[in-house]
């Protein structure tokens, strides 16, 4: 049983995606530019002919119909998720019934190369390539039934709606989706003129002529393969985008209505597409707006109450330095839509560096960590800040994660913290019964990161578990005390 989220089925997903796109892009083409011009070459215009021959892309579709060969017995045996349940299902009959009820006889009719089962050796061939005998177009019709394969885009594009909001994906989706309708259409522009080829008004004749490809007024031989591609592109380019320079125009009825086609799914697509380009694009800047916004609500608070210059600068660094870290996202907020235990199993996960490598949490439990998780804060400070100034209450514990911090006593550097010290008052004998006062004054001295717990909810935590309390309070007599 393979599993649908394990990373051989997603390796294997974008494989298949990417021979998607491949096939919706050779198919239409092969059947509108190639096969003719292989018609009118070959006696034998069958593929195990071009195979024995060494085509290139004769030998690159017989690789791709042996992958999607491949692929229906990947998928019998995928586990899926049940819509509505969210149920992993991972029975095999299970599977395999779902699968043959689902995909199964779609991918069945892409994976078989109905091409191979026709030969062209028994019908004449023109030898200007202008008519197509009857099994050669039965091969054409055949070879489109594996235009089932692109239903596989439907599958694969589901699992891509979480991944919505990145701005960049959907700009590059949809550009890719432009022109692969673009391609799709070009084809269709192509096997119209080529049926028309009789016509002296079809747009194939007209390059022609432009091409100085007649005699006596007909057409000796058509434009080359990379001509006749690029017009045809570059008229359905110049339809959709409702530009229409008039140098590729239609000329009999069945390329008008085409062309009317073509305009009316060109305004679609840019009603659909292009014109909801604005909004994506402003949800790629949506952060960078936020950024700006809650900057300017900073610099009005600052010049509404006449804040200092030095502290409007402390102000502004700080903002800035705070969203380099943490692109304007509050923690607390994304936390609370979520249940109370995934919400410790989170907070655990934020702070396990520090329970990991600090002394005082190696004898606490695991219900321990995860109370003690949820009432830590992650701070991070810049140098030249007061973490605290001598006389100020102290109400919190402090854990020194990264950088150093000087402690100042009247003025003077007593001693410098750094990663792994904690900063504590002697809350342990008075059980908060009163509020303590720094002793100095903690003077931020390189970029800090140090995790803050309040005294109060650290003590309501050591009354809970009492076997961690008493090798808390003993690591505790090793902090720096604050404590007058």
């Amino acid at each position: 049983i393979i599993r649908h989220d394990s990373i051989f089925k997603a390796v294997w997903d974008w494989v298949i995606l990417v021979f998607v796109i491949y096939t919706a892009f050779e198919i239409p083409f092969s059947a509108t530019f190639l096969l003719p011009q292989e018609l009118s070459r070959m006696k034998s215009s069958s593929r195990f002919a071009a195979l024995v021959s060494g085509s290139p892309l004769a030998i690159c579709n017989l690789c791709v119909d042996l992958l999607f060969v491949v692929d229906i017995p990947i998928n019998f045996r995928s586990t899926y998720v049940r819509e509505g349940t969210d149920e992993l299902i991972v029975n095999p009959k299970k599977i395999a019934l779902n699968y043959f009820k689902s995909w199964f006889l779609i991918d069945l009719l892409s994976a078989i190369p109905f091409e191979f089962m026709v030969d062209h050796r028994k019908d004449g061939v023109s030898n200007q390539g202008v008519s197509m005998p009857l099994t050669g177009l039965a091969t054409t019709l055949m070879g489109l039934l594996k235009t089932a394969r692109l239903l596989r885009l439907v599958r694969i594009v589901r699992k891509f709606d979480r991944y919505s909001e990145y701005g960049q994906a959907v700009i590059i989706l949809l550009t890719c989706f432009f022109l692969l309708v673009a391609h799709w259409l070009a084809c269709i522009w192509h096997a119209i003129g080529q049926a028309q080829l009789g016509d002296h008004n079809s747009w194939i004749e007209k390059l022609s002529r432009h091409s100085q490809h007649v005699s006596s007024g007909n057409v000796t031989h058509t434009p080359g393969l990379q001509t006749r591609y690029i017009t045809a592109l570059y008229f359905t380019m110049t339809s959709l985008s409702s530009v229409g320079f008039g140098n590729v125009s239609p000329n009999t009825n069945a390329e008008k209505v085409f062309s009317i086609l073509v305009m009316i799914v060109g305004a679609l697509m840019y009603a659909s597409i292009f014109g909801n380009m604005t909004a994506i694009i402003q949800r790629l800047y949506s952060r960078t707006s936020r950024h700006r916004r809650n900057l300017r609500i900073i610099q009005d608070f600052v010049r509404f109450y006449k804040i200092p210059r030095n502290l409007r600068d402390d102000l502004e660094e700080y903002f800035r330095h705070e969203w380099s870290y943490t692109k304007g996202m509050d923690i607390d907020t994304v936390l609370k839509r979520f249940p109370e235990s995934l919400q410790a199993d989170i907070c655990v996960h934020l702070h396990k560096k520090l329970f990991a490598e600090c002394s005082a949490f190696q004898c606490a439990s695991e219900g321990c960590l995860r109370a003690l998780a949820r009432r830590f804060d992650i701070r991070r400070h810049l140098p030249g800040q007061y973490l605290i100034k001598q006389g100020d209450e102290v109400k919190k514990l402090y854990f020194i994660a990264k950088g150093f911090v000087e402690v100042l006593k009247d003025g003077h550097c007593e001693l410098v913290l750094g990663k792994g010290d904690v900063i504590s008052c002697d809350y342990t004998s008075r059980q908060s019964l009163r509020t303590a006062k720094a002793n100095a004054s903690l003077l931020i001295q390189t970029y800090c990161q140090i995790h803050v717990v309040d005294w109060q909810d650290l003590l309501s935590v050591l009354r809970v578990y009492s076997k961690f309390r008493e090798s808390f309070t003993n690591h505790l007599k090793l902090a720096y005390n604050l404590d007058d």
